[in-house]
């Protein structure tokens, strides 16, 4: 498992407006907004470097402390809620963070990174993902940044499941155990005989000729 490194964002104050948020997108800065059970909607603006980088995968489930001049916005946890893509560039245009109280546990999917060679490679088993992330529940500051599954041990023709999988105490696991995690088997190749060649190696039969 990966944990958190500890991620700060300067805030920059801003104000509301669809003119604001063109003006700020020129300047290479993204409108965003922060709300949550203790905190109303405040809006501000984040560089376009730092909404590039945190609205990655990599980071959606990674606190982020706002650092900012405005003593409202300053020392605020968040999380990465939502947030809008320039359909061409791909650049952000828009970030929601939402502030949890932090000593309440959140529900979040976590990416499963699987390492090691299963012992069912060996005899010609392929390796199968079925699963990519997991759903737990946890403190906001104990959110694993992926799980590492091992599949080292996993046979040909065997499998890994939810319950098989070595999870944190402190995490607690909300996807069903019995769900297959990953799968090492044969892969059996199909012959099929292309539909040309099939009726090329069909003799036509002769019509027979009508009776008068």
């Amino acid at each position: 498992m990966t944990n958190q490194s500890n991620i700060e964002i300067t805030a920059h104050p801003r104000s509301t407006g669809k003119g604001s948020s063109r003006s700020l997108r020129k300047d290479r800065m993204i409108p965003a907004i922060v709300y949550g059970p203790s905190v109303k909607n405040i809006v501000f603006c984040l560089s376009q470097n730092d909404a590039v980088k945190y609205s990655s995968h990599r980071y959606e489930n990674s606190v982020i402390t706002l650092k900012s001049d405005d003593k409202n916005i300053n020392g605020i946890q968040v999380l990465m809620k939502s947030h809008d893509f320039h359909p061409k560039t791909h650049v952000p245009t828009h970030i929601d963070f939402y502030a949890p109280d932090m000593k309440q546990v959140v529900r979040v999917n976590v990416e499963l990174v699987f390492q090691g060679k299963p012992k069912g490679a060996a005899e010609g088993g392929v390796f199968n993902a079925i699963k990519r992330d997991l759903e737990i529940e946890c403190l906001p500051t104990e959110i694993p940044e992926n799980i590492i599954v091992d599949v080292t041990p996993v046979d040909l023709n065997g499998s890994l499941h939810v319950a098989d999988l070595k999870i944190p105490a402190h995490l607690k696991v909300l996807t069903p155990g019995d769900q297959t995690v990953c799968t090492v088997a044969v892969v059996e190749e199909v012959s099929e005989t292309p539909a040309a060649e099939s009726e090329a190696g069909t003799e036509a039969t002769p019509a027979t000729p009508e009776k008068k």
